[in-house]
């Protein structure tokens, strides 16, 4: 060192680096361009002021040395460890189904028959829409002949969800008269477009009662 104090001059914290690591210094660097201007001037060897760790100073490591140094193959195996893991977290961010439905039988109502001797079976949908657009589903049932779903007040079979919210929906599901009595494993489907008209879709198992 010199002793030209341009490192202290030209440091935003007015930290003085030749008294070691302190924590006001926010590693801008601007001391370490002052001093490598100066010794370059005075063709004294550069790296007076660097960017090393502890360890390389007890050493006496090089720069060049404590960077090969640090790349070990335990290190660049966590490093690819950690790579993989954050791709992977990124891809099922990017492909996770924005759209969830669960499906729950009102236990006070296994199954009765309505006007024209069908069979009417009521459920509760609980859908939630983790997406930022709003969705419009529309409902259908397979698993039986002739099943038709009716959902909400309007007794459609298209719900309206916001965007980020969660929805509780009555729904009913009714099959022609002449099923075979007892429960008949069905599949409920939602199906949706988001904003850029891309397909959201869910399909979740229920069960469809027919009393004897």
């Amino acid at each position: 060192c010199v002793d030209c104090s341009l490192c202290v001059q030209v440091c935003p914290t007015g930290i003085d680096i030749r008294d070691g690591l302190q924590y006001m210094c926010i590693g801008c660097g601007a001391c370490i361009d002052a001093c490598e201007q100066v010794m370059d001037k005075m063709q004294y060897p550069s790296g007076l002021i660097r960017y090393t760790s502890e360890r390389a100073m007890l050493e006496g490591l090089s720069t060049q040395s404590a960077r090969s140094h640090l790349l070990r193959p335990r290190v660049l195996i966590y490093g690819t460890l950690i790579l993989g893991l954050a791709v992977a977290f990124v891809v099922s961010l990017t492909l996770r189904n924005p759209l969830r439905v669960d499906v729950i039988r009102d236990r006070g109502v296994l199954g009765r028959e309505v006007a024209g001797g069908m069979i009417e079976n009521v459920y509760r949908l609980q859908i939630i829409n983790t997406s930022d657009s709003p969705l419009r589903l529309r409902l259908s049932a397979d698993g039986m002949p002739g099943l038709a779903v009716r959902a909400g007040q309007g007794e459609s079979d298209v719900v309206d969800v916001e965007a980020a919210a969660n929805k509780l929906v009555p729904m009913v599901i009714r099959a022609p008269a002449g099923a075979e009595p007892g429960a008949h494993p069905i599949t409920l489907r939602a199906r949706a477009h988001d904003q850029e008209n891309r397909p959201v879709e869910t399909d979740e198992a229920a069960s469809f009662y027919v009393p004897e």
